[in-house]
């Protein structure tokens, strides 16, 4: 049996007929003789609380399938993306010889920093020998949070992660996370793939380097004192003198800093995919200091980062190549892409971007996803929730 995957979207229809759309569609993709085990959809935030009733909708379609997604602001199905309008896309997979596990964590579920590794691999209901692959969904306005991929680190350090958190809504409540024949408005779901499966995962934060890596020789939590010796804001003056107009114009608004993530990688070596992108919180010009969205080390390098739609696009294109480059992706058979919400139109001024350079890049894989107000992706094999990022999920048969 071979591993076969298909994608759809329906937009501007009601939700039920949405559904039945695509349900129609990706049945048809998967040629009607492969019954999809795995579905994951994804409905606009715009159908309110209606959303609640997708699991049991998809049952009367999928019946020994298992229901995986959420609500969103924004849709990604057969590689097509939908933005501000209602809609629904559906990728389905039908997978043998893989085990596919679900759970669910809340706060009063989720193991503390202090426990074992076990007890994370009690809550996913797997264990670091089968090699499993992890993809998350989470409500953005409840607990566990980053705690939840940090345990996850922590005791499948081996295993690939990704996955988003649900977007659109403006209040506790608003979101639905969908897994089985159920319907969640808190906390976080997951699947754990094990068996044939393989899953590669890619991430582009969008931003390119400016001035040089600089090591940090001072630093008070996520206060940046010093960068090798120099009070940070000195140094970063002295880069935007140096700086093009157009670099100029950034660093007065889309100005960060990324923090190199493997230190045994000598400063002439690091590229734009060697650093974790974070928020620059403020400055305190009488101090001549920065505060940083993340915590600091001193001894780390790091190195101010501008963002556009052209830097965006840039590394977008780098890091699938980077991708391309091993070889994997003429097995993969389908992908998932969750995309944060200030990307797509908001961003380049046309849809479907993102998607487009997948397709052009990787080639006709069967792409679904979200647009996510967080983005959970792995950088030098530490999951981070990310912003302004694309993070892929791709999918092949275990070699």
């Amino acid at each position: 049996m071979v591993m076969k995957w298909a994608s759809a979207v329906a937009e501007g229809l009601d939700l039920f007929t949405a559904l039945d759309l695509c349900a129609d569609r990706v049945l048809q993709g998967l040629e009607n003789d492969t019954p999809p085990n795995l579905v994951v959809v994804f409905v606009s935030t715009a159908y309110g609380p209606s959303a609640g009733q997708v699991p049991g909708a998809l049952a009367t379609r999928f019946r020994r399938s298992l229901v995986f997604g959420c609500s969103a602001g924004g849709l990604i199905g057969a590689g097509q993306e939908v933005e501000g309008q209602p809609a629904v896309a559906l990728t389905v997979a039908h997978l043998p010889d893989v085990g596919i596990t679900p759970f669910r964590v809340t706060a009063k579920t989720s193991p503390t920093p202090d426990d074992p590794p076990d007890a994370w691999a009690r809550l996913v209901g797997v264990t670091p020998e089968m090699r499993p692959g992890f993809l998350i969904l989470m409500d953005p306005f409840s607990p566990p949070g980053e705690q939840f991929p940090a345990g996850l680190d922590f005791a499948f350090p081996a295993a690939p992660k990704a996955g988003g958190l649900a977007s659109g809504g403006r209040r506790p409540g608003a979101h639905h996370l969908f897994l089985g024949n159920q319907s969640y408005q808190d906390g976080a779901i997951g699947l754990s793939l094990t068996g044939d499966i393989a899953m590669d995962t890619v991430v582009a934060q969008g931003c390119r380097p400016i001035g040089e890596p600089k090591r940090i020789t001072a630093c008070q939590d996520n206060l940046l004192l010093a960068l090798e010796g120099k009070p940070p804001l000195t140094y970063l003056r002295e880069v935007y003198a140096g700086l093009p107009a157009r670099d100029q114009g950034l660093v007065a608004t889309n100005l960060f800093l990324g923090i190199a993530m493997d230190p045994l990688v000598s400063q002439d070596k690091l590229d734009a995919g060697s650093f974790l992108i974070r928020n620059l919180l403020g400055a305190d010009m009488e101090q001549d200091t920065i505060a940083v969205g993340e915590h600091l080390r001193e001894g780390q390098v790091v190195q101010f980062h501008v963002r556009d739609a052209l830097s965006s696009a840039e590394d977008l294109h780098r890091q699938l190549l980077s991708y391309t480059d091993k070889g994997t992706h003429q097995t993969a058979a389908g992908a998932l892409l969750f995309q944060c919400n200030g990307r797509g139109m908001h961003l380049y001024g046309r849809p479907n971007h993102d998607s487009d350079t997948f397709r052009n890049v990787v080639g006709s894989v069967p792409l679904g996803g979200f647009f996510c107000s967080g983005e959970f992706g792995q950088v030098a094999g530490t999951t981070y929730l990310h912003g302004y990022t694309s993070s892929f999920a791709i999918f092949r048969r275990r070699p």
